[in-house]
């Protein structure tokens, strides 16, 4: 064998080495960029759904959010209404023919001197425009008519004696009875 027999021989084997190694090397280089294909496939995965999920929460959060100011406006808007119902009947207290002004105020007074001892020195008052009216109905009672306070109509009685005051003023029953109706009011105006 000659030495260029072996040379080549060497060159053979080395050159059939270096492309054993150049496959090999592909072959891994192949894996790695299918492994980091893979890798980048699920990392989008995961990160689309975090950003679905991260949608969603912003979805319901604005609609939640959508619904509360919704209903925000609406109990405002009822709140309005109910405001404006209940300045109407105060108006239409307020402008109550003299028949049943006279009626209603001698049905509160007697209801308010019922609550004073026989011997007790009452203080009655009313709203200016009804002094007179106050005064025609205590005629023949034990009591005087006082200064005159700010209310709907009514009447209101004190004793420094008893240390009493009774409150039965149009506002006072208004109030007691706007209390008690407010929700079968707010039922019919709103049907709920």
């Amino acid at each position: 064998m000659s030495l260029d027999t072996v040379v080549e021989d060497i060159r053979e084997e080395a050159r059939a080495r270096a492309e054993e190694i150049r496959e090999e090397a592909d072959a891994e280089a192949d894996d790695i960029v299918a492994e980091a294909e893979d890798d980048a496939d699920r990392i989008r995965e995961q990160k689309l759904a975090e950003v679905e999920r991260q949608i969603e929460r912003e979805r319901e959060q604005t609609l939640s959010s959508a619904k509360l100011e919704a209903k925000q406006e609406r109990l405002g808007a009822r709140r309005d209404v109910l405001e404006d119902v209940r300045e109407d009947v105060e108006t239409a207290i307020g402008d109550l023919d003299d028949d049943r002004r006279r009626d209603l105020t001698e049905t509160l007074l007697e209801a308010t001197l019922s609550e004073f001892d026989d011997d007790a020195d009452v203080v009655v008052a009313t709203r200016e425009a009804d002094l007179d009216l106050l005064e025609d109905l205590l005629e023949g009672r034990d009591a005087e008519v006082g200064d005159p306070v700010d209310c709907l109509g009514g009447v209101v009685g004190e004793s420094d004696t008893s240390r009493v005051r009774v409150n039965n003023t149009f506002d006072s029953v208004l109030e007691d009875v706007w209390d008690d109706e407010l929700k079968n009011l707010s039922e019919r105006l709103f049907d709920q």
